[in-house]
């Protein structure tokens, strides 16, 4: 396991994704691809193991990718260290307390940078008061430990917070600290350093802009929020209503005065901006007082499907951020069509796996 992430190990991987990426991407007109490394330890914010019973004992277990055989975890050195202590602390004092450890089959841990924490079981039963005490002394018990998290249990259709379901990450880009309110069970990105690395890229090939950004997709403002500096105005769009209150959180949190967050799809943006349709949602929000120049979308695996491809089209400026290469491939046929590609990029951050994160800004011909 440790002979597995050594540094010379890591660096051939990162080289074989570069090759990778070029020679997938070469039919297009490619400007030197940029990369950002990741840490070879400790670099993954989150972590979910399944839990295995056997007998009196409890432990955390993953599945094997390719023989599908349950393998043991006792230490997770992708892990942050603080998701590693609260690992070793916790299965003591389940293995013993016989209302919490009945039917619970995973554990989620969700850390910060920040040294903030929340620990999330899930199970295979409803969970009722006496759960409720057992699960308040359970954090008091960490506590005593050092570690100090807030606890969530899961069940069919039923969530049940001790304290809060959140953490609050702090960030370090160019020199200040954004805050970031992050709720459990809703997406951020994994690796928080690479994420640095990905916010203060971005900033970089935005310095110039003209107009305002738009953005799609915005989860809970992770770019929009460090964007905000290069713009006039900042609008952003997201879907999940978990997402946006985070972000309207976010942009109190960080005194970000030219940023709004609305809670439409991509789609229904684009009815909205050409007078197709009016939304509820965007009372008080003048459209015609944006002149959006530049547009990020950061999209599901999946990639952009064709109309909102071609509501990309009307953009001078395209910021597209990709977790799937192949999915980018697709879509990059239909941008070039209309766009020039000027900035390339690798993001680590999936190091030891075959994912990787791109970014690539394109400008109109």
């Amino acid at each position: 396991m440790t002979e597995y992430f050594l540094s010379n190990k890591y660096n051939q991987q990162l080289e074989d994704k570069k090759n990778y990426l070029i020679a997938l991407l070469s039919e297009f007109n490619l400007p030197d691809l940029t990369i950002f490394s990741s840490p070879i330890n400790h670099y993954r914010m989150r972590a979910e193991f399944r839990i295995w019973h056997n007998g009196e004992d409890i432990y955390h277990i993953m599945y094997d990718k390719n023989t599908k055989k349950r393998v043991r975890i006792n230490n997770f050195p992708i892990g942050t260290k603080l998701i590693n202590r609260a690992m070793q602390a916790i299965l003591p004092l389940l293995k013993h307390n016989q209302l919490l450890r009945h039917l619970l089959f995973q554990i989620d841990y969700f850390s910060t940078l920040s040294g903030q924490l929340l620990i999330t079981l899930l199970y295979h039963k409803k969970l009722n008061d006496d759960w409720i005490v057992e699960a308040n002394k359970l954090k008091s018990q960490l506590a005593s430990k050092g570690i100090d998290a807030n606890i969530v249990g899961r069940a069919n259709k039923q969530k049940i917070a001790i304290d809060v379901d959140y953490i609050d990450e702090v960030l370090p880009v160019m020199g200040k600290n954004l805050m970031y309110r992050q709720v459990e069970n809703s997406f951020t990105q994994p690796n928080a350093i690479v994420n640095i690395k990905m916010l203060e890229w971005a900033i970089s090939v935005t310095k110039n802009s003209t107009g305002d950004l738009l953005e799609f997709y915005c989860g809970n403002g992770n770019f929009s929020i460090a964007l905000a500096q290069n713009f006039r105005k900042v609008l952003a769009t997201e879907i999940a209503k978990a997402s946006v209150y985070s972000a309207q959180y976010n942009i109190v949190s960080n005194n970000i005065d030219n940023l709004i967050i609305v809670r439409l799809s991509a789609e229904e943006f684009t009815s909205a901006i050409k007078k197709e349709r009016k939304f509820k949602r965007l009372n008080g929000i003048n459209l015609d007082d944006y002149q959006c120049n530049t547009v990020l979308v950061d999209p599901p695996r999946g990639g952009l499907d064709l109309n909102t491809i071609n509501i990309l089209k009307d953009y001078q400026t395209i910021i597209y951020v990709s977790c799937n290469p192949h999915s980018l491939y697709e879509n990059l046929h239909y941008l070039t069509q209309t766009h020039v590609i000027k900035h390339f990029a690798l993001f680590d951050q999936f190091p030891y796996t075959e994912h990787m994160e791109i970014g690539i800004v394109l400008y109109k011909k």
